[in-house]
């Protein structure tokens, strides 16, 4: 099984599309404190649906707790300050995607604790500064699920 990990989201439609998501891939979600909102948010459960309740998701106090507890082969970083485009990476079955909170990326030391081929961004025009997170998480999980032949 793959991973979507959300390092500190703070959107609740996000992390509810994501939830979305999640559940109909297969993958599992991973959310790191803290959360801009409760899981009982009502615009987490409005975009979630009821796939809420199918998503495979773990809540962890911190990305160090995270990586003590969740077993996974690759933890890739989404960042718009990576230099390899996210399709040349070859993704494995339980690989972890990493993804930072919607109004600044991950922290830098997170980045700077990976391998700069675990960096990945995905292409934008040269004016664009981000895509919504439930969009880059959703390019980012089908392409890493189309590698697995879309298997489970």
């Amino acid at each position: 099984m793959m991973h979507i990990v959300l390092y500190q989201p703070e959107i609740p439609p996000n992390t509810g599309n994501i939830m979305r998501l999640a559940a109909n891939t297969g993958f599992r979600l991973h959310l790191i404190e803290p959360l801009g909102f409760a899981l009982d948010d009502r615009q987490l459960r409005r975009a979630g649906l009821d796939y809420r309740e199918w998503a495979d998701t773990n809540r962890y106090r911190n990305f160090e707790d995270f990586k003590k507890s969740c077993e996974f082969n690759n933890l890739y970083a989404f960042t718009t300050k990576a230099n390899r485009i996210y399709s040349s990476a070859v993704f494995e079955p339980e690989d972890a995607l990493l993804f930072g909170p919607e109004t600044r990326g991950l922290p830098g030391e997170i980045l700077d604790s990976l391998h700069g081929d675990k960096k990945l961004r995905i292409p934008m025009t040269s004016t664009s500064r981000s895509l919504n997170l439930s969009n880059t998480v959703a390019i980012a999980v089908y392409e890493a699920w189309r590698q697995q032949d879309f298997r489970i």
